[in-house]
């Protein structure tokens, strides 16, 4: 019990973390692209949280399942709503309050209904064998459908494929932190360790593309809904976890699972909304009104 305890308030505190960071990097984003954006304060200060959000993710894998943590991760949609609204100086409508209730209450139930069960600490090999030959040409169609097309459709892709790769990196990070405890020597002899820094560094560049890509309602929910989902099925295929729920609980479940997943859609939306597109001129005050 202890453990799950610790495990609820690393993740809640990463969570926060990475609001703070997808805040301050969205504003970042949303006035310049990519190669300026490196240069803005805000992205720094958004970089800095993301890096203290993962640590903290790091720390509640190290001690709680994927099943437990993960669902956990997505209120940081709820803690951005007033940090969003703070930093664009606008208010927090009823509608993204109501979003922001039906999320707490649904991954509460997720939480302490499903009672997630962990499983191994490890995936084998001929696991991660299949996860590549599944995930990669998945990620090489996201890719390739977004070079050309629309701005919405770009970031849409390349916002599936970044939470995509955290996905993946959520359960390598398991796997790394529980090397870390047993040396460093089994820690920097083992492929995880490696693959992990790819995959991250990846995800970082693919999820920055993404925001700059134009369309932040589509990369924003493509990536917060993406990288659960990845890490849950993940934990269930690979390391083995399981929710301890009878048939009656499996149906109240789902519809946590459905609700979760529309209120994420929907406050990634809000939050991303009143973002001005990449690559936009910028409104002249003097300009007249059509």
């Amino acid at each position: 019990m202890a453990a799950t305890v610790l495990s609820v308030l690393l993740a809640v505190g990463s969570a926060l973390c990475i609001a703070i960071g997808n805040v301050m990097r969205q504003r970042a984003a949303a006035s310049a692209p990519l190669a300026k954006s490196v240069h803005d304060r805000r992205w720094w200060v958004g970089a800095l949280a993301g890096a203290g959000g993962y640590a903290l993710q790091a720390a509640a894998l190290g001690v709680g399942s994927l099943l437990l943590v993960q669902p956990l991760l997505v209120l940081s949609l709820m803690f951005a709503l007033p940090l969003g609204a703070r930093v664009s100086g606008r208010a927090v409508r009823p509608a993204d309050w109501w979003w922001a209730a039906i999320l707490t209450v649904s991954v509460a139930v997720l939480v302490v209904v499903g009672d997630p069960r962990p499983g191994e600490v490890r995936a084998e090999t001929w696991h991660w064998a299949i996860v590549v030959l599944v995930g990669l040409p998945a990620l090489a169609l996201c890719l390739l459908g977004a070079r050309s097309g629309p701005p919405a459709r770009r970031a849409l892709l390349l916002g599936l494929a970044g939470g995509a790769l955290f996905g993946v990196g959520a359960v390598l990070t398991k796997s790394v932190v529980h090397l870390l405890a047993r040396g460093p020597v089994p820690l920097l002899t083992s492929l995880e360790l490696y693959v992990l820094v790819v995959v991250f560094a990846a995800a970082v560049v693919l999820q920055q593309l993404a925001f700059g890509a134009g369309e932040l309602q589509a990369s924003l929910p493509a990536t917060t809904v993406t990288e659960p989902a990845v890490a849950t099925v993940l934990g269930f295929v690979v390391l083995g976890e399981y929710l301890d729920v009878d048939g009656r609980m499996g149906v109240l479940l789902v519809g946590a699972l459905a609700a979760t997943a529309a209120a994420v859609v929907a406050l990634a939306r809000s939050s991303a909304g009143p973002e001005r597109t990449v690559g936009a001129p910028e409104a002249d005050p003097a300009a007249p009104r059509t």
